[in-house]
């Protein structure tokens, strides 16, 4: 019998993952708004978030939490990170036991310092907990380009099942056992984005980009490895892969933000003008708070967090950054 998939929340990743798993499994997805839900199985568009993409017919769409996951053997989680911990409490009333949820949330939690899966947990100790993350643009994803992910959960058989249900077509997904360095990556490649889009925005050149990436990747990678993740995980698809496309891509919504920046826009202006959401400048805040706690160096996100949060411009980021004196290549900085 083939798994039946809900998918909690109708953006343009979780339109695109539910789209994905609909060819292999009965996938039910839920909107907050019951005319988007309307939209998806009426006309099989979601025109707000994926303009002039088609859905499959076999993609139904409710408005009703309960609907989507009360007969539900798969669970993916597809809400902003702010807004995780009430949708689960809202799952946990119809979720029968032991169903495993699956975060596409790149992101971490104010306050606690949690990442997604542990945020699951916290809601649901009962069930298993994983993560589907990489290099994914929705809009490419939907119009049928080939593309690459990975499926972290701490169960090989599961892993195994889960691949399968999002493995579609061009769509090929790898399995990882290391939970944390899968969603680490995700999350904090955002801050790194936005640091990216900041210098394209003033104009800095592809050369100073490729050092911004690099560097970040190793910032990334440090904090990634003290928070427990693997090493060669930030080298795969859920650390420089994703990290690459979100920097580079004009579809990237942090990119987007940090070119604003860098035009010398104000990020209140900037998010009010959006209508997904940008994790990384949540993200950029509990950054911070994490290298703090586990002492580590974050020179770039440090830089982002001041453009961010204290007034600065994205010229006095980039001028502090080539104002450190550089050390050995596998040094902070």
């Amino acid at each position: 019998m083939r798994l039946r998939v809900a998918v909690l929340g109708a953006g343009s990743w979780g339109t695109a993952v539910a789209m994905l798993a609909s060819h292999n499994a009965p996938t039910v997805i839920w909107a907050r708004r019951e005319g988007l839900a309307e939209e998806i199985n009426g006309a099989h568009t979601n025109e707000r978030y994926l303009p002039g993409l088609r859905l499959p017919p076999a993609l139904r769409a409710t408005a009703s939490i309960e609907e989507a996951v009360r007969d539900a053997d798969v669970v993916a989680l597809g809400v902003p990170s702010h807004g995780l911990r009430q949708v689960l409490e809202d799952v946990r009333r119809h979720i029968r036991p032991w169903v495993p949820l699956v975060s596409l949330v790149k992101g971490l939690e104010e306050g606690s310092l949690l990442r997604m899966t542990q945020v699951i947990r916290d809601v649901l100790p009962d069930h298993r907990a994983g993560v589907l993350s990489g290099p994914n643009l929705a809009r490419e994803i939907v119009a049928g380009f080939a593309a690459a992910s990975v499926i972290a959960i701490d169960d090989e058989m599961s892993a195994r099942q889960l691949q399968e249900v999002f493995h579609s077509g061009l769509f090929r997904v790898y399995t990882n056992p290391d939970v944390a360095g899968c969603e680490l990556g995700g999350a904090l490649k955002n801050v790194i984005a936005i640091a990216s889009g900041m210098g394209d925005g003033i104009g800095v050149g592809d050369n100073t980009r490729s050092a911004v990436l690099t560097r970040g990747l190793a910032e990334i990678t440090r904090l990634g490895v003290a928070m427990g993740g693997r090493p060669e995980t930030f080298s795969g698809l859920a650390g420089m892969g994703d990290l690459i496309a979100t920097c580079i891509s004009p579809q990237s919504r942090n990119r987007h933000v940090g070119e604003q920046l860098g035009k010398g826009r104000p990020i209140d202006e900037i998010v009010s003008q959006m209508h997904m959401v940008a994790e990384g400048v949540k993200t950029t805040r509990v950054v911070m708070e994490c290298a703090k706690k586990f002492d580590v160096e974050m020179p770039i996100a440090r830089e982002v967090y001041g453009v961010l949060y204290e007034g600065r411009t994205a010229r006095d980021a980039y001028r502090g950054l080539m104002r450190r004196r550089p050390g050995a290549e596998g040094d902070p900085g």
